[in-house]
């Protein structure tokens, strides 16, 4: 990797944020499911800290996910072997690319959110209050705005995986080599699009609703 101890640094936060949220359960965990939908994760409903802890979680493991795809962008565009041009990189290499930058794009929006939430619970502000004017384009749940990026986050380093796999076990070479690492690309551009545009504000207040995001 490009920067060891940015890896060590990720691993470190990933593991302190989940000790710190599973060590909750034996106090006050948190009440508001994994979406954390307002009203429930209002402090009028969710007074304990563990709803505090799972924002805490949420900003832990989201930097220690950003540096790690800082690190793997870094390494991918600044560390290929000798001869290894864009035109002959592994898929899987492509793939997580790719991932790396959904990452970097995705979770400072997703950060902000939730500190819009602790705001809410905290500091008297309504960015998330169903009764009150809100910011435009301010979806009805926090972790909401990552859905749409966050399915092929998950699923496009598997899809490397596979494209490695069947060549290998197949003895044939990839077909389609470049339309594959083209159409992972524009799955990223495609699912940015569909998150900056589930509620636009241009939509009206009523449309931009936990169904509709």
């Amino acid at each position: 990797m490009a920067f060891p101890r940015l890896n060590a640094l990720s691993f470190w936060l990933l593991l302190f944020g989940g000790v710190v949220f599973y060590s909750t359960l034996f106090f006050h965990p948190p009440s508001a499911g994994w979406w954390s939908y307002p009203p429930l994760s209002e402090s009028l409903y969710s007074p304990s800290g563990g709803q505090d802890a799972w924002i805490f979680l949420i900003h832990i493991t989201g930097i220690s996910s950003l540096v790690g795809a800082i690190n793997f962008y870094a390494t991918i565009v600044n560390m290929r072997a000798p001869g290894m041009s864009w035109n002959r990189l592994p898929l899987f290499v492509w793939t997580l690319l790719v991932y790396a930058v959904l990452l970097i794009i995705a979770l400072p929006v997703v950060a902000a959110a939730v500190t819009m939430l602790l705001t809410d619970r905290h500091f008297g502000t309504h960015f998330f209050d169903p009764d009150r004017p809100r910011v435009p384009g301010v979806v009805a749940a926090p972790v909401l705005v990552l859905r749409p990026p966050e399915v092929y986050i998950m699923i496009l380093p598997g899809f490397g995986i596979i494209s490695e796999v069947i060549p290998v076990f197949s003895r044939k070479p990839i077909f389609g080599y470049k339309a594959i690492a083209a159409s992972t690309v524009v799955i990223a551009f495609l699912a940015t699009l569909v998150w900056a545009t589930t509620c636009s504000p241009r939509r009206s207040r009523s449309s931009c609703s936990v169904s509709s995001c």
